[in-house]
C-alpha cells in the first residue's frame, strides 16, 4: 500500500517533480511545515531574501533571464500584501511565475484570524490565475496546473493559496503527467491564411517596419526575427522590453522606439506603409497618442499569443494569434516559397529616408571633463563588459540611459520592469539572474532613489556569495520626476531632492561587500575595469553624475511619436 505524505511534503516533491532548482522567499507562521520539508531535502536551493517584495522580483528575473519558471514562497498577510508589487510587476510583463503564499487553517478563513488576509482577492487582478488549496487532495493536481499555465499561452504569474492545515493533513502523493482543463485551451500555430496575407503585404511594401516587443524575448524567437530581418533587408525597431530581440549592432536596427525611442525609430514607425508588430502591444509609452498615429494609412500585421491585445488600442490588418516563434517559422517558410521579392527601388528610397532622420544623430549629448555624464558611464560598461553582461536596471533616468547606451545583441540580456515601472527591482533582479546565470557577469545599473528601496538585499548577496556590480548613476535628485517637473511643471521641483543620502560607500562596506565612489570623468573606465577585474566581490560603484541631464528624446505625454523632443534647446 502507499503510503501518505502531508502537504508541506506533497508541496516539496511537487517543486522537484518540476526540476525547480533555486526558490525564493521568506519564512512565517504559516508556512513552517513547507520550510520544515524543506530543510530536509536536498533538491533545490532555498534562498532566504530580507524582504518578501524581493523574493518576488528575484524569481521575476531569474525566469527573464533563464527561460524557467520562477518560483518564490512568502507566508500569510504581511507576507503576501508585500509581495504584491512583485507579483504585479511579472504580471504587467508576462513572466512565468509560481507564487506560493500561506494561508491561515481553512477554519479560520473569514474569521479576521491573526496574519490572515483575502489573498486570492487580493492578487486576483495581478495574476494570470490563482488558486486556493482548501482539500490536500487536490494539491499535487493544483501545484501542476500552476506550473503548466504559468509557462504557457501568454505566460504569467500564477499564485497557489495554502492554507496551514492543508500542509499537515495527509494524501497519497501522485504527480500528474498532463494537465487537461476545459476552460485553457491557448492556441501556438498560427492560422496559415492569415500568415499568407502578410506575406504578400511584406513583399509589397515601399515603407516597412519590423516592430518587435517582448513577445519576442518570452517565446525565445531572436533566431527568427533575426532571420526575417536579415532576409527581407527592412528595418527594425524593438521596444524597451524587447532589446536583444534583434541585434542592436546589426545596421537594420534603427534603436528603440516610443517616449524615449531614436528619432529615425519613431519617424520611420509613423510614415511606414506596412508594419508588422510582433510580439508587442501597441502600449502608450510606444506610439504616444493613437489617434495621432492612427492619422497615416498603413497596413498592419500583429503576431500575438494573446487574441486581447490585438486590436486593443490600434485596429489591425492581418491578426495572427499564435506562438511567435511558430508563426514566424511558418512565415520565414512561406517567404522562402515566395516567388515575389520585396521592391529594392522603393526599399531603397525607404532607407535613404532614414538615413537622413539618422543624420540628426539623436542619441548625442555634451561631453564634459568636469562632471560625469551618466550616458557615458553605460557607453564606458558596455566597453568594459564588451557588450556581453546581463543588465539589470531599477526605473528612472538611468534606466533609460542604459535601455538607449547599452546595445543588446542577445536576447534576455536586459533584464527591467517595463509595464509596472517598479522602482527597487534592480538589485534583487541582479540576484535573481545571477543565480539562474552563475558564471555571468551582471551588472545593476541603479539610481539613489530606486536602490535604497531594496538596499537590504545586499545581505542576502552577503549569504549567498552574490557578485553583481551595482553602477549608481547618483544625480541626487529623483531623476524622472524631476525632469517631468522641468519640462511640464514650471521647475517647480516639488519634493524631488534627494537631501540626506548615507554614505554609500560606509553601507556597502557594513553589508560586508566593496565600495567605490567615482567624481570625475577621467576615472569612469579605470574605476569600472577594476571592479569588473574583482570577480569574487560585490562592488557598488557610487557615480556622482551631473545633476541636471535630461534623457532625450522624448515624446510628451499625449503627443505622437513624430512630436519629439531632441534636447534641451527645443523646450
Amino acid at each position: 500500500m502507499t503510503s501518505e505524505i502531508t502537504g508541506a511534503e506533497i508541496v516539496v516533491r511537487c517543486l522537484a517533480e518540476e526540476g525547480v532548482e533555486h526558490v525564493f522567499g521568506y519564512p512565517g507562521g504559516a508556512v513552517l511545515y513547507i520550510y520544515d520539508e524543506i530543510f530536509k531535502q536536498d533538491k533545490f536551493q532555498h534562498v532566504l531574501v530580507r524582504h518578501e517584495q524581493a523574493a518576488v522580483h528575484a524569481a521575476d528575473a531569474y525566469s527573464r533571464s533563464s527561460n524557467k519558471v520562477g518560483v518564490c514562497l512568502v507566508t500569510s498577510g504581511p507576507g503576501v500584501t508585500n509581495a504584491v508589487t512583485g507579483i504585479a510587476t511579472a504580471y504587467m510583463d508576462s513572466i512565468p511565475m509560481v507564487i506560493i503564499t500561506g494561508q491561515v487553517p481553512t477554519h479560520a478563513i473569514g474569521q479576521d484570524a491573526f496574519q490572515e488576509c483575502d489573498t486570492v482577492g487580493i492578487t486576483r487582478p495581478c495574476v494570470k490565475h490563482n488558486f486556493l488549496v482548501k482539500d490536500v487532495r487536490d494539491l499535487a493536481d493544483t501545484m501542476k496546473k500552476a506550473f503548466y499555465v504559468a509557462s504557457t499561452g501568454r505566460p504569467g504569474p500564477v499564485l497557489v493559496d495554502i492554507p496551514k492545515d492543508i500542509t499537515i493533513a495527509k494524501t497519497v502523493f501522485e504527480y500528474p503527467k498532463t494537465v487537461e482543463m476545459r476552460s485553457y485551451k491557448p492556441v501556438e500555430k498560427g492560422h496559415a491564411g492569415q500568415i499568407r496575407k502578410a506575406v504578400q503585404l511584406l513583399l509589397a511594401a515601399e515603407r516597412p517596419m519590423i516592430y518587435t516587443g517582448g513577445g519576442v524575448i518570452l517565446s525565445d524567437s531572436a533566431p527568427e526575427v533575426n532571420r526575417l530581418v536579415d532576409k527581407l533587408g527592412y528595418p527594425c525597431t524593438n521596444t524597451l522590453m524587447g532589446l536583444g530581440g534583434y541585434r542592436a549592432s546589426s545596421d537594420k536596427f534603427v534603436g528603440m522606439l516610443g517616449m524615449h525611442g531614436t528619432y529615425e525609430a519613431n519617424m520611420a514607425m509613423q510614415h511606414c506603409d506596412v508594419l508588422i508588430a510582433i510580439g508587442a502591444r501597441f502600449d502608450d509609452r510606444v506610439i504616444g497618442n493613437p489617434k495621432h498615429f492612427s492619422s497615416v494609412p498603413r497596413k498592419i500585421i500583429h503576431i500575438d499569443i494573446d487574441p486581447s491585445s490585438i486590436s486593443k488600442r490600434v485596429k489591425v490588418d492581418v491578426p495572427i494569434v499564435g506562438n511567435v516563434k511558430e508563426v514566424l517559422q511558418e512565415l520565414l517558410a512561406q517567404l522562402e516559397a515566395a516567388e515575389s521579392k520585396p521592391n529594392t527601388g522603393a526599399i531603397d528610397a525607404w532607407w535613404k529616408q532614414i538615413n537622413e532622420w539618422r543624420q540628426r544623430n539623436c542619441l548625442k549629448y555634451p561631453t564634459s571633463t568636469e562632471v560625469i555624464k551618466p550616458q557615458s558611464v553605460v557607453q564606458k560598461l558596455w566597453e568594459v563588459t564588451k557588450g556581453d553582461a546581463f543588465i539589470t536596471s531599477d526605473v528612472g533616468q538611468h534606466q533609460m540611459w542604459a535601455a538607449q547606451y547599452y546595445g543588446f545583441d542577445k536576447p534576455r540580456r536586459w533584464i527591467n520592469s517595463g509595464g509596472l515601472g517598479t522602482m527597487g527591482v534592480g538589485l534583487p533582479y541582479a540576484m535573481g539572474v545571477q543565480m539562474a546565470n552563475p558564471d555571468a557577469t551582471v551588472a545593476c545599473v541603479t539610481g539613489e532613489a530606486s536602490i535604497q528601496m531594496c538596499i537590504q538585499e545586499l545581505a542576502t548577496c552577503r549569504q549567498y556569495h552574490l557578485t553583481p556590480k551595482i553602477i549608481l548613476l547618483n544625480n541626487r535628485y529623483l531623476g524622472m520626476v524631476r525632469q517631468w517637473q522641468q519640462i511640464d511643471y514650471g521647475s517647480r521641483y516639488s519634493e524631488s531632492y534627494m537631501d540626506s543620502l548615507p554614505d554609500f560607500d560606509k553601507l556597502v562596506e557594513a553589508f560586508g561587500h566593496v565600495g567605490m565612489t567615482i567624481d570625475k570623468p577621467a576615472d569612469v573606465e579605470g574605476s569600472l575595469r577594476e571592479a569588473f577585474a574583482m570577480k569574487d566581490k560585490l562592488v557598488f560603484m557610487n557615480f556622482i553624475t551631473d545633476r541636471d541631464e535630461n534623457v532625450w528624446p522624448m515624446v510628451k505625454a499625449g503627443k505622437g511619436l513624430s512630436e519629439m523632443l531632441l534636447g534641451s534647446e527645443e523646450l
